[in-house]
C-alpha cells in the first residue's frame, strides 16, 4: 500500500502543530481554516483530508459541505475530534467520513507524535493511493458513471461521437458550453476512456485562485520563494503526471500566465515559481470554458497561440434548451442517484411534471435540473411521485401561460380544437423565441420536421 502524501489540514492552528503533521517530512501540508477556505481549494489534488473539530454535529455539517463543493472529487476524510465528538463514530461514518481518531495532545515525544499519525492515514490509504486518480477501467458503478452520456438529441450524441474519437489520442481537448452544461463530466469521461484512465485525474478551477496562488498551484514552489513558502510543493502539473490536467475556466487567466501555460503545453516542462530548473512533465491537458475564446483573441485579451494549442478538439457542448430530448432522461438519472443517496428510492415523475420540466428554459443547463430534482426529492415521500407541486415556483412559473391560454377561450365557448390551437401556436412562438428565430433549431426542439413547422406557423399567422 503507497502512502499518502498530499494532506489538507481543516480546522486550527494548535491542534496542527500538536499533531505535528507540518513537521512530517513525507507530507505535503496544506491549511484551510474551516470547510469554507477548504471549499475555495481543488479539493482533488489531496490525497486526504483531515478535519479537526470539537464535536461530531460540527463534523457532519464540514463533511456534507466538503463533499457537495467537491462535486464528487472529495478525497478521504480523517475526522479529529475532540472528547465531546468521540462517541458518535459510526455516526460519522455514515456522514462519510473514512476514519474517525481522538485528538491527540500537545506536547510528547515527535517520533511517536509522527507515527500516530502515520497509523491514522494508514486507515484511509487505499492501494491507490492518489485521492485524485480516477476510476478502474473496469465499469463504473451508476452514482459515479458520469452524466453527460446520458444524451439522446442528436446534438449532444454528435459531441459524445467527437468526445469518443479524441479518448485514444494524447492532443488536448477544449470544452466550451454555457456554465453548467456537464463541461467537467464530460472531461472526465475522456479521461475514463483513454490510455490515462489509470492516471490521476486532477481538476483546477482558474477562475477560484488570483495570479499569483494559481502559478505556485499550476507549477509548484520552492521553498523560501514568497513569504509563507516554507516547504517545496509540487504543482498540479506534476500532481496529475501520468493522468489528465482539467483546466477549468481557463478564460479566466491573465495573458502572463496564459504564456507560462503555452510552454507547459509545448515544452512539456514546467518551472516552480523561484525554482531554476524546468521539470518534465507527461500530463495531458483538457481545459473548459464558458467564454467565447475566439472573440477573446480577436480583442486581445486571450493568446492565439494558446487558443490552438488548447482546441486541438475542440468540442461545443449544446445548452439544455437545445436538447430538450435529454431533460427527461437526466431527471430520471438524478431521482435515482439522489434518491439512492438520501433514502428516497422509488421516486419517479408524474406525467404533468415531465411536461413542465419540457416547458422551462433551463437558463442554468443541467446543473439547475440536479438542483431541481435533489429539491423535489427533499419533499417527497420514498416511493412517491413527484407532482407539480414538488417542482419549484421558477419551475411552475412555465405553466401559467399555458393554463391562462387555455382557460380563458373556455370562459367564451370556444371549441376544444381551437383551445388546443391556441397552446400549440404560443409554444411554437415561445420555441421561436428561445431560439432567436431560428426556424430549424425550432423544429428539432418540437420535435418535427422543418416542413411541419412552417405549416403550423401558416396556419396560426406566424411570421
Amino acid at each position: 500500500m503507497e502512502r499518502l502524501r498530499s494532506i489538507l489540514w481543516v480546522g486550527g492552528a494548535e491542534a496542527l502543530r500538536a499533531e505535528a503533521v507540518a513537521d512530517t517530512p513525507w507530507l505535503d501540508v496544506a491549511w484551510a481554516r474551516d470547510a469554507e477556505d477548504a471549499a475555495a481549494l481543488p479539493l482533488a489534488a489531496f490525497d486526504a483530508v483531515l478535519l479537526d473539530v470539537d464535536s461530531a454535529g460540527a463534523a457532519r455539517h464540514a463533511i456534507a459541505a466538503l463533499r457537495r463543493d467537491a462535486r464528487g472529487q472529495c478525497p478521504p476524510i480523517l475526522v479529529l475530534v475532540g472528547a465531546a465528538g468521540s462517541g458518535d463514530e459510526a455516526g460519522l461514518r455514515a456522514a462519510g467520513a473514512a476514519a474517525v481518531a481522538l485528538r491527540g495532545a500537545a506536547g510528547g515525544d515527535p517520533r511517536e507524535r509522527g507515527e500516530r499519525l502515520a497509523a491514522l492515514l494508514a486507515r484511509i490509504a487505499r492501494p491507490t493511493a492518489t485521492a485524485t486518480a480516477g476510476p478502474a477501467p473496469e465499469p463504473a458503478s451508476d452514482e459515479k458513471r458520469p452524466v453527460a452520456p446520458i444524451a439522446r438529441s442528436p446534438k449532444m450524441r454528435e459531441v459524445l461521437a467527437l468526445a469518443e474519437r479524441a479518448m485514444p489520442s494524447q492532443a488536448t481537448v477544449l470544452i466550451t458550453g454555457e456554465t453548467g452544461t456537464g463541461k467537467e463530466l464530460l472531461a472526465r469521461a475522456i479521461h475514463q476512456g483513454s490510455p490515462r484512465r489509470a492516471g490521476p485525474f486532477v481538476a483546477l478551477n482558474c477562475a477560484a485562485f488570483p495570479d499569483t496562488l494559481l502559478e505556485s498551484e499550476l507549477f509548484g514552489h520552492v521553498r523560501g520563494s514568497f513569504t509563507g513558502a516554507d516547504r517545496n510543493k509540487k504543482g498540479l502539473f506534476e500532481v496529475a503526471n501520468g493522468g489528465t490536467l482539467f483546466l477549468d475556466e481557463v478564460g479566466e487567466t491573465s495573458p502572463p500566465l496564459q504564456a507560462k501555460l503555452l510552454r507547459a503545453l509545448q515544452e512539456r516542462e514546467v518551472r516552480p515559481v523561484g525554482g531554476a530548473r524546468p521539470r518534465p512533465v507527461d500530463v495531458r491537458v483538457v481545459a473548459a470554458t464558458n467564454r467565447a475564446l475566439r472573440g477573446e483573441v480577436a480583442r486581445g485579451t486571450f493568446r492565439e497561440d494558446l487558443y490552438y494549442r488548447l482546441a486541438v478538439f475542440h468540442l461545443a457542448v449544446p445548452p439544455l434548451r437545445e436538447r430538450r430530448e435529454d431533460v427527461l432522461p437526466l431527471a430520471a438519472h438524478f431521482l435515482r442517484v439522489h434518491g439512492e443517496r438520501d433514502g428516497k428510492r422509488g421516486c419517479q415523475l408524474a406525467r404533468e411534471a415531465s411536461d413542465l420540466l419540457l416547458l422551462h428554459s433551463w437558463p442554468g443547463n443541467v446543473r439547475e435540473l440536479e438542483n431541481e430534482m435533489q429539491r423535489a426529492l427533499a419533499i417527497a415521500e420514498p416511493g412517491e411521485s413527484i407532482a407539480v407541486r414538488h417542482l419549484s415556483d421558477r419551475i411552475q412559473e412555465a405553466l401559467r401561460p399555458v393554463r391562462e391560454t387555455a382557460v380563458a377561450p373556455a370562459q367564451g365557448g370556444e371549441p376544444l380544437r381551437r383551445t388546443l390551437a391556441r397552446i400549440e401556436g404560443w409554444l411554437i412562438r415561445r420555441a421561436l423565441e428561445e431560439h432567436g428565430g431560428r426556424r430549424a433549431a425550432t423544429a428539432r426542439t418540437l420535435g418535427i420536421t422543418r416542413e411541419g413547422l412552417y405549416k403550423k406557423m401558416r396556419r396560426f399567422g406566424i411570421s
